[in-house]
Order: structure tokens, then C-alpha cells, then sequence
């Protein structure tokens, strides 16, 4: 283990996260309302610890290995979230302890987007602002590290198109350096934002609920300046606008990548992944849609819009809402929830367990139901024209049986800390893949829970945004033995 490598790094991660103080402190003055003060000492705790862990190793060198990144990766994510809390902490807002931060904050860079605070309608434009640029930094990091870092240390979901799958990788031939797919990512993660801003406020937004809208939804965060999140503007336009952003922030960015290179809708028309992510959004909405109609007593096109939003919001673990979707009739509020544990596509901005992992879990299923048939004979799964190794199906397995035991482990402590069922399932189900509102307690924020469940939740949230195994391999003896 390299350590001193790996605190200069930090150091430098530490320095670079300061800056990101100053655009909110901005705000602050800008709108005069006494903000400042808290991110101006956010900065400062930040670029000091920063300095102080880099400078005394500013000479040092080296080569990261696998063990390494590993660390890195989950720091990056760990610490940041945790200095990210510092100005909240020190902020205005009422009853807001320790627990709340960190919670906070965690939600915002792993673009959870559930929230503790109540009354968002009545916070300084300066932590709204820095709530969403949480959100948006945190979405361009996940970016940058399912496409040119994950593959890397061989995990993750794009670890699945190592296998000459026709997929993003292969198509899309990012650039050979880390540093070059990250720029090329940036500048299309970068373009997106902008246009979703220039929408918004095109349809009637503000210019301040323009930009930070388009933070949180080209992230798929769904951090709001409101209460009543995107229902606030109740503009059926904007709601459209939304819907258009949140499905292009669900797609693999090395899709968009390969699509804006080439100029070309190919790469969408020949990657299967794509294909099952549309398939399921709109099965999901057709059901909500036709259960609003006949069971909730609306008219199809009010249905038609609430469905779909709610279907894309909650299938792309965004977590937007216009309506409260938790009173909606019979089984849709589950069916919303369910649909987030498959989340978006591998790649990509969204959370959940990714798409592409559940179209070869299917394929596995269907490939043991012919063996029970032909029990003599050999069946090899197939992406497109790709056939997979077997270690790939064995990766997705181990994932899939990972995840359902870490989430029963978390669900267990939530209903020992004295939630109920309902609640405890969707709060984990929640900010384990990243979407934000549950049900129960949990439908409109989570200021209502324990301390101790909020630790825990904030903990679930760090494991589902870093693919579960990069976290929980830092807990084995043999990832500290040198």
C-alpha cells in the first residue's frame, strides 16, 4: 500500500474541493443573504487540511496499483462528502446537527437526492445553490469513474463490455488516457447541463431554479429549491423537459460519446442495453398510466404526463415528483420503487443495479430453464452478437447476491432502530440505489428518522453509488496485507 501516494492525492482532492465553495459563497454575496460565512469557513477547513496533508508530500511519486485505486476511489467519495457537510453544518439552518449534514451531503455528491431539510422554499439562495452543485459534481464523478476507472480495477457495471461486447466501449473507442476520456466526458456531461438550463428557463424557470435544476437532473440527483420539487412550477412543459433530460442522463455516456463523434444515432440503435432501458420505462409507464386512469379517476392525458414523469423520475433513480406518489392506488407506489432497483444503464448518471445487469440475469435465468429441458447440452449467453465468459455471468451473480444481503443487513438495523417495514424496505431500497423519496416515513424527507439511522442510510448510500464491491473490499484482511 502506497500510502503517502495515496494522502498527496488526497491532499490535492481536498485542495480541488475547496474550490468548489466559492461559486455558493458567491451566491451568498450576490443575493445578500448572510450565507457566506459558513462556506467561507468550509473553504478555508478545506484548502488547510488539503495543504497540510500535500505539501510534506508534494515530491512524492509513483504509480497507483489496483489496491491503490481501489482506496482512492472510496476516499474520494468518503471524505469529500464528509468536508461537503462543513458548511451545512455551520449553516442557518434550524435544528440541523452533525447526523443531518453528513446525511446531507452524502446525498447530494453520491446523487441520492434524499433530503432531512423542511422548508427548502425558506433556505439562503447560497445552500440551495450548493445543495445542487453537490448533486452536479457528484454526477460527473460517477461519469469519470464507471468509464475510465472501474474498468481499471475490474469492477463495476462497464467491466461487462470487457468482453468484445458490442457495447459503449468498443464503439465508442474512447480516448487511450484517462485524462482525455474524462475531458471528452466532461465536455458532453458539460454540454447537456447548459442545455437543460437554457430549457428551463426557456419554458419559464427562473434563472437560479434553471441552473440548479439542471445540476440535479443531467445528474439524476433530484435536489430541488423547492418543497414540492418540479410540481412547484406546475408547468407541464417544464415536466417534459425533465422527462427528455432524465432519460439522456440514464443512457451510458460512452453512447453519447460515440452518438456525438460520429454524428450518428447508431451507436443508440445497436447497443441492447439501450434498447431493454427504453423497453422498461415504457411498460412501467403504460401500467402507471392505465391504473391512474381506471383506479386514481384521472383523464389520460394528466395520466399520461404523471405517469410517465413518475416512471422516468423514479426508473432512472432521479427522484423527482410533482404529485406524492406514495398515495397513489393499489400496487404503483411499489412498482415505482421496484423499478429503481434496476435503475439506469451501466455508465451513466443513474443509480440502481444498472440495466445491463439485469438483462444477463435474465438471460442466465432463461439459459438454466432450457437446461432443465436439454440437460445435455451447452448454451452460451449472448449481448447482441457477443458471446459473454462465463465470468462475467459469475460477476453479475456475485453482485446481484451481495446486494440483497447488504440490503437486508441495513433493513434489519432500520426496523431495530424502531422503523417499520414499509418504511424501512424503501428507505434503504432508496438511497441504496440512489433515488431519493421512499415510502412510509420517508415519502416527503428523512428528518424524521434517528440519528443512528441516518448514519446508516448515509453509509447504504456510499455502497450503492460505489457498485457495492469497491467499498466492501476495503473490509477484507487481505486488502491490507502488504
Amino acid at each position: 500500500m502506497q500510502s503517502q501516494l495515496i494522502i498527496r492525492i488526497l491532499g490535492i482532492l481536498l485542495m480541488i474541493f475547496s474550490i468548489t465553495m466559492v461559486p455558493p459563497l458567491a451566491v451568498a454575496v450576490i443575493y445578500g443573504d448572510g450565507g457566506g460565512g459558513a462556506f467561507f469557513s468550509g473553504f478555508l477547513i478545506s484548502l488547510v487540511t488539503g495543504l497540510f496533508l500535500f505539501l510534506p508530500r508534494k515530491k512524492v511519486r509513483g504509480e497507483l496499483r489496483t489496491r491503490d485505486g481501489f482506496l482512492v476511489v472510496v476516499l474520494f467519495w468518503a471524505v469529500l462528502s464528509l468536508f461537503g457537510a462543513i458548511p451545512l453544518y455551520l449553516s442557518s439552518i434550524d435544528n440541523f446537527g452533525l447526523a443531518d449534514a453528513v446525511f446531507e451531503s452524502f446525498s447530494g455528491l453520491t446523487t441520492t437526492g434524499a433530503t432531512v431539510i423542511v422548508g427548502l422554499d425558506d433556505l439562503p439562495h447560497s445552500v440551495l445553490f450548493y445543495r445542487q452543485q453537490l448533486q452536479w459534481l457528484g454526477g460527473m464523478g460517477i461519469i469519470v469513474l464507471a468509464v475510465a476507472i472501474l474498468p481499471m480495477l475490474g469492477i463495476g457495471g462497464m467491466q461487462l463490455y470487457r468482453a468484445e461486447t458490442p457495447g459503449p466501449v468498443k464503439d465508442s473507442k474512447l480516448t487511450p488516457r484517462i485524462a482525455g476520456t474524462a475531458k471528452a466526458l466532461w465536455y458532453i456531461y458539460l454540454g447537456l447541463t447548459i442545455a437543460c438550463a437554457l430549457a428551463y428557463w426557456g419554458a419559464g424557470m427562473s434563472i437560479f431554479d434553471a441552473i440548479g435544476h439542471s445540476f440535479s437532473t443531467v445528474a439524476i440527483g433530484g435536489f430541488s429549491t423547492h418543497d414540492e420539487s418540479i410540481g412547484y412550477f406546475n408547468n407541464s412543459q417544464i415536466e417534459l423537459i425533465c422527462i427528455v433530460f432524465m432519460i439522456i442522463s440514464g443512457v451510458n455516456f460512452s453512447l453519447h460519446f460515440a452518438a456525438v463523434r460520429g454524428l450518428s444515432i447508431d451507436p443508440y440503435k445497436r447497443d441492447p442495453e439501450f434498447k431493454v432501458y427504453l423497453g422498461i420505462i415504457g411498460v412501467v409507464a403504460l401500467i402507471v398510466t392505465l391504473v391512474l386512469v381506471f383506479q386514481g379517476g384521472l383523464g389520460f392525458s394528466e395520466a399520461a404526463l404523471d405517469g410517465l414523469f413518475h416512471t422516468v423520475s423514479i426508473a432512472t433513480t432521479t427522484g423527482f415528483a410533482t404529485e406524492n406518489f406514495s398515495t397513489w392506488p393499489i400496487f404503483v407506489p411499489v412498482l415505482l420503487i421496484f423499478a429503481s432497483f434496476i435503475g439506469g444503464c451501466a455508465g451513466s448518471t443513474g443509480g440502481g443495479i444498472k440495466v445491463i445487469r439485469f438483462l444477463l440475469l435474465f438471460k442466465q435465468g432463461a439459459r438454466e430453464i432450457k437446461k432443465l429441458i436439454h440437460p445435455n447440452a451447452f448454451f452460451r449467453i449472448r449481448v447482441g452478437e457477443t458471446v459473454l465468459s462465463e465470468n462475467i455471468i459469475e460477476a453479475v451473480w456475485g453482485f446481484f447476491a451481495t446486494y440483497v444481503v447488504l440490503f437486508f443487513i441495513f433493513m434489519l438495523i432500520l426496523m431495530a432502530d424502531g422503523l417499520d417495514q414499509v418504511t424501512a424496505f424503501s428507505a434503504v431500497a432508496a438511497c441504496m440505489n440512489n433515488l431519493g423519496p421512499g415510502l412510509g416515513e420517508v415519502a416527503a424527507n428523512y428528518a424524521g428518522i434517528s440519528d443512528l439511522s441516518k448514519w446508516v442510510l448515509s453509509i447504504a448510500m456510499l455502497f450503492g453509488r460505489l457498485e457495492i464491491f469497491t467499498l466492501l473490499v476495503l473490509f477484507t484482511p487481505d486488502f491490507w496485507r502488504s
